[in-house]
């Protein structure tokens, strides 16, 4: 079981009991469109959805350290490409409204990088927003990825939804790591 920290958080694997704090920031209207993905309408819904989607290897609940609880998700994602190699992977994330605008998703970004390079073995890391999405341009921009192109996506919500794809390379995370 892979457990990783930043400083004001833990990123673990999910657990059916954090149903309830998945479902307090998941039924959030501010949160789901904008990732993709319909507000849940039930506890129930957001024990679902940790059984399936959030079971997933290297998918992680993002824990606040100083409330202990869950207000987020982060990993690693099925990538857009299919024909994307196994050393490429992309990084998915949402975060509760509450804690919008504190530089935590940057902080958690930044550790699944590191994570994602040193650990997993990728070569190449992808992160991708939807056009109207500011908050997560804002974290990837902060994070040193690279703009690559903008193409057109069909989500439960839009037909044609701009996306926004940006990617960083081991070397360029390195360079930026060692300063």
């Amino acid at each position: 079981m892979t457990v990783l920290e930043t400083k004001r958080t833990i990123l673990r694997p999910f657990a059916e009991a954090d149903a309830a704090d998945v479902f307090t920031y998941a039924k959030d209207p501010r949160v789901g469109p904008i990732a993709g993905w319909k507000p849940h309408e039930s506890i129930e819904e957001s024990r679902e959805i940790i059984r399936t989607v959030f079971a997933a290897p290297n998918t992680f609940a993002v824990v606040d350290r100083a409330e202990n609880r869950v207000i987020g998700s982060a990993g690693f994602v099925k990538p857009h490409k299919a024909d994307a190699p196994d050393t490429s992977s992309e990084i998915g994330y949402a975060l509760s409204p509450d804690f919008w605008g504190r530089g935590i998703m940057p902080e958690v970004v930044r550790e699944l990088l590191r994570f994602g390079f040193e650990e997993l073995g990728f070569q190449e890391i992808w992160c991708t927003h939807y056009q109207e999405n500011g908050q997560s341009r804002r974290v990837i921009e902060k994070t040193g990825f690279t703009y690559a192109f903008t193409d057109k996506l069909t989500d439960e919500f839009f037909p044609d939804r701009p996306t926004c794809f940006y990617f960083m390379l081991r070397e360029q995370w390195e360079r930026v790591r060692n300063g």
